[in-house]
């Protein structure tokens, strides 16, 4: 099986909002088409199901270990992606044999990649057999297991998005999901070159404080933040957290920086806060990187918050641009990378590379699943 084909992505990351699903017409290396999207929201019952798993996942040491919490949240996170995809189809009259693979990413419960330990939910083998279409799923073990981060994997569809534009160079991509992460483009298109790495926390904080403080998901277009004021002492002893010290590559858990980071604070004060938080974040990221970039394009759920991205302007000093407005997507390019990893599991190409996971070499991953 080799060429170009059509394959969905599906995504649920550490913000816990919901699936996405996107397709993506590829060969592994090139963009052909992007294709339609969906998103299906989490209810409120298993996103509190996901959230039982996430209290209980630290507590492991054998990531295939599926005490009770994790076994039902992994059956609502299978169960869920399988519904997604089935909506996902129908809306578009599109049958199962018109997708040749699905990139199935899970939803992360724990990362500790120092512990050789990372945990996706998620049975790839139930979806395939639930959609009737192969999976590819598992992404990130192998590259923990060989000594890598195992994240971030979407550095290599950043690149196969910015070799098909005419965005200037050196360029900087900015995923703005739970955890913040920057992948580092320079002038040649040679996958080897590619620069990644976490550079902190994204909008999972922010989105606990708001849901902890006011029952909302998160901060909707920076409202509250934009009438708080930032904490500078409180801020300064964040960013004094080890993470930021240790040299890229680098991953960080969803949960190294929690809604308890601002305690104390009101309500406005501590979302301007850790928004701040994010920002200084990004612009410590920036610092690293092998050159200053031209511009940071924007993509996540962070992306539609312009309090976030006005202050990651006036951090960085670097023209500030979403997704949207250079012709990408803002809200499913994970999704879309996922789609696009697991064609290259099928082209036997790699997915992470040392300069974006800090892996020995070059790193296939994944792991197909033929319902």
């Amino acid at each position: 099986m080799s060429g170009r084909r059509w394959a969905i992505g599906l995504m649920s990351g550490t913000s816990m909002d919901g699936v996405d699903v996107a397709a993506v017409e590829t060969d592994g290396r090139r963009v052909y088409d992007l294709g339609p999207t969906l998103f299906r929201p989490y209810l409120d019952l298993e996103r509190a199901t996901i959230r039982a798993a996430l209290a209980v996942a630290p507590q492991l040491d054998d990531r295939s270990a599926r005490p009770d919490a994790l076994a039902v949240a992994e059956g609502v996170v299978t169960d869920v992606h399988a519904e997604a995809v089935r909506a996902f189809l129908s809306d578009n009259g599109l049958t199962p044999a018109d997708v040749a693979v699905v990139g199935f990413h899970g939803q992360t419960v724990f990362h500790a990649p120092a512990r050789r330990l990372t945990v996706q939910l998620g049975d790839g083998l139930a979806l395939a057999r639930a959609i009737g279409i192969p999976v590819v799923y598992d992404f990130r073990a192998a590259d923990v297991a060989a000594g890598g981060e195992g994240a971030p994997l979407v550095p290599i569809w950043h690149a196969a998005l910015a070799a098909s534009s005419d965005l200037p160079r050196p360029l900087a991509v900015l995923n703005l999901g739970g955890v913040a992460n920057l992948t580092f483009i320079g002038a040649g298109d040679d996958p080897a070159g590619l620069v990644a790495f976490d550079c902190g926390p994204g909008n999972a904080a922010l989105d606990d404080w708001c849901l902890t403080r006011t029952g909302r998901a998160m901060d909707e277009e920076g409202r509250l933040a934009a009438a708080g004021r930032v904490d500078e002492k409180r801020l300064g002893e964040l960013l004094a957290h080890p993470f930021f010290a240790v040299p890229a590559p680098k991953s960080l858990d969803r949960n190294a920086f929690g809604a308890t980071a601002a305690q104390g604070l009101t309500t406005e004060d501590g979302a301007a806060t850790l928004t701040a938080l994010t920002a200084r974040a990004v612009a410590k990221g920036i610092a690293i990187l092998p050159e200053a970039p031209r511009t940071i394009v924007v993509a996540g759920g962070g992306a539609h918050n312009p309090t976030l991205l006005a202050m990651i302007a006036a951090s960085t000093g670097v023209r500030v641009v979403t997704a949207a407005e250079v012709g990408w997507s803002t809200d499913f390019l994970e999704a879309q990378a996922f789609a696009h990893l697991a064609v290259r599991h099928l082209e036997r190409l790699p997915l992470s590379f040392p300069g974006t996971t800090g892996a020995p070499h070059p790193m296939r991953g994944g792991v197909l699943a033929v319902g």
